[in-house]
């Protein structure tokens, strides 16, 4: 017994050591770290401001549907941001480059365009072809939202099925297109974190045709009109359990039966403001009178944190920060280091497959890209 025992674990080494790429020789993968761009108003990126080595996948923001068709809203740019954002591989080799088609102004025609089996057909071959010709890495799917008006959107009972379908075709033409270039093709999506964006889809069936799936946990905020809360917690307050947060839609997603290695945590690089009509509570959960301007992180943390009557303070029952003017009553959520470092305890908790954050150039000086660099040891 000893001696077979011996000669097996003999014939393992000598394989392991003839084989340099097997799994015990490979680095443990990082969590991704996945970045909107955003050009919807046909602007040419700054792309000389981004830096790739800080990425895994740059997201690029928005490719629009026209005539059941991914189309480029703005070509003369787009081609241009395709072109320039494909150098940037040359400095990081392994950085993916995607289109998103959709976002919220151009997932009007998301529903006609996948209704039949003729359009949905035409639809997933027409991102394909977007992908080949700009030699770019995958097709990312933001529908905002299936079955629900959205931005004044046309909306079926039908779409919870055709988004899967879908994912299915866009799948199909892409594995198509990589058996004649060898390379692997992505196609993720972006997804709301709310219960009826659950109650409309099959994310259970969905996620089988998906590499991520980009939970947007960020927004909070707009599903109370009563009340000014966090945009972008990560936890909800035991006392206030119908409060969203990042957690909640996490579970939600387990719940329905999603892969969570699948999923990347959204984070707000950005924040909200609202007045509110009291001084309790330092703003949080008062009454909101109108919207105000909150602005980009690299904006709040240089001019407003603790400056100009704005005071910073730390919900620990949401894990989330938030901004309070009393004079004015300008109450401002948003996420810093400390909160996107919770985060990615969380992700790395919970094996969630990374981070994402809209927007790339909101936090032009990397607070906090540098936070999701560090806590996921990229370099």
């Amino acid at each position: 017994m000893h001696k077979k025992l011996f000669f097996s674990f003999a014939a393992c080494l000598l394989f392991i050591l003839a084989c340099p790429h097997s799994s015990t020789a490979q680095v443990a993968k990082k969590p991704v770290i996945i970045g909107y761009v955003g050009a919807y108003d046909g602007n040419l990126i700054e792309v000389s401001q981004i830096d790739a080595k800080k990425l895994s996948h740059i997201n690029y923001a928005f490719v629009d549907v026209k005539d059941n068709q991914a189309w480029l809203h703005n070509e003369k740019t787009d081609t241009v941001n395709f072109r320039m954002l494909n150098g940037l591989k040359k400095i990081n080799p392994d950085l993916k480059i995607l289109i998103s088609i959709g976002g919220w102004t151009w997932s009007k025609h998301f529903s006609d365009a996948v209704l039949t089996d003729a359009s949905a057909q035409k639809f997933a071959q027409s991102a394909a072809d977007i992908v080949s010709k700009y030699n770019l890495d995958g097709v990312d799917i933001d529908w905002e939202y299936p079955g629900m008006i959205g931005d004044s959107n046309v909306y079926r009972p039908q779409d919870r099925a055709n988004y899967t379908n879908m994912f299915k075709n866009i799948r199909e033409k892409l594995d198509v297109l990589a058996k004649k270039t060898g390379k692997k093709y992505l196609v993720t999506t972006a997804i709301g974190g709310s219960r009826e964006f659950l109650q409309h889809t099959q994310m259970e069936e969905a996620q089988k045709h998906l590499d991520y799936i980009n939970l947007m946990a960020y927004d909070f905020d707009g599903t109370y009109d009563n009340m000014a809360a966090h945009h972008s917690n990560l936890l909800s307050p035991a006392n206030m359990p119908y409060i969203y947060s990042s957690d909640v839609c996490i579970q939600n997603l387990k719940k329905v039966g999603v892969d969570l290695s699948k999923v990347v945590m959204g984070i707000g690089f950005y924040g909200k403001g609202k007045i509110v009509a009291g001084t309790d509570n330092n703003g949080l959960y008062q009454i909101p009178v109108r919207p105000m301007f909150g602005g980009g992180y690299t904006f709040l943390k240089d001019s407003l944190v603790n400056r100009k009557g704005f005071v910073r303070h730390w919900d620990d029952a949401s894990q989330a920060p938030y901004l309070f003017n009393a004079e004015k009553k300008i109450f401002i959520t948003y996420d810093d280091e400390q909160s996107v470092k919770l985060k990615c305890d969380y992700i790395k908790k919970y094996k969630l497959a990374g981070a994402m954050f809209w927007e790339y150039f909101s936090d032009s000086k990397f607070y906090l890209l540098k936070v999701l660099n560090t806590e996921f040891g990229y370099r």
